[in-house]
């Protein structure tokens, strides 16, 4: 499930570093957050919906990538974005 236009532009308002800003790790990983949480939701009406579930791991690895990326560039902005976004680790 994609997310409204709207809604992305919100999310990347709120989650960029600098103004222009849509490449950080922190909007991409805001925006998939955004995603995943859709899909979860998806799910539970939808369950037997495999087609999108190989889409939502895509998502979730994508995710875990650019969290990977962070937290070897710089931990606190690692940290900071788990928290912000509730994202276990």
């Amino acid at each position: 499930m994609s997310i409204a236009a709207e809604r992305k532009a919100e999310v990347i308002k709120t989650n960029a570093t600098k103004a222009g800003d849509t490449g950080s790790p922190e909007v991409q990983v805001a925006i998939l957050s955004e995603r995943i949480t859709n899909l979860t939701n998806h799910f539970k009406t939808h369950v037997k919906d495999n087609h999108s579930r190989r889409g939502l791991l895509k998502l979730v690895s994508t995710r875990r990538s650019l969290l990977d990326y962070l937290k070897k560039k710089d931990e606190a902005r690692y940290k900071a974005l788990l928290e912000k976004h509730n994202i276990r680790r």
